[in-house]
């Protein structure tokens, strides 16, 4: 394949979005390593890239931006259970004051802790009303049969 044609061809576009599977990919890293051209135009791709990002980002809310530079600022980390503490290292001391300590919850979505409960005590109450239904259905299923028999021995004629 000609140089020119494996530029045109798109694979390249699809390498640098990560988009390519591993043989389209080492087929890729074997062109740029044979060919200037293509390690070239791979340059200028990603720099264009870059730009058009650039260009037409969108800046986060304040809040959010704070957030977002607590986070990435941070050198310590502590896990304690399911909840990340991000610490403020010992030499910002003075900046300090400027942000909240933030509790993170990276593993779950959390419930009111009053809904757990209220889910257990209607799952328990749909199991005894099932039971409930169930033993009264037999027991009218029942009845009926029971009264159907006395309705055969009434009707019918003594001797």
């Amino acid at each position: 394949m000609k140089t020119h044609e494996f530029i045109e061809s798109g694979i390249l576009e699809s390498y640098l979005l990560g988009m390519t599977t591993e043989a389209e990919e080492h087929e890729v890293n074997q062109m740029i390593l044979t060919h200037s051209e293509i390690s070239d135009y791979i340059i200028r791709f990603e720099k264009n890239i870059q730009g058009y990002f650039l260009q037409n980002s969108v800046p986060p809310p304040d809040e959010i931006r704070n957030v977002i530079q607590l986070r990435t600022n941070k050198t310590h980390i502590q896990k304690k259970g399911n909840h990340t503490y991000y610490d403020i290292p010992k030499e910002d001391t003075k900046r300090k004051d400027e942000y909240l300590d933030i509790e993170v919850n990276d593993t779950y979505i959390k419930v009111h802790k009053w809904w757990r409960p209220a889910f257990v005590a209607v799952f328990i109450l749909s199991k005894i009303f099932l039971i409930a239904g169930l033993y009264y259905y037999f027991k009218a299923a029942s009845q009926e049969e029971e009264i159907q028999k006395l309705r055969t021995e009434i009707a019918a004629p003594k001797r």
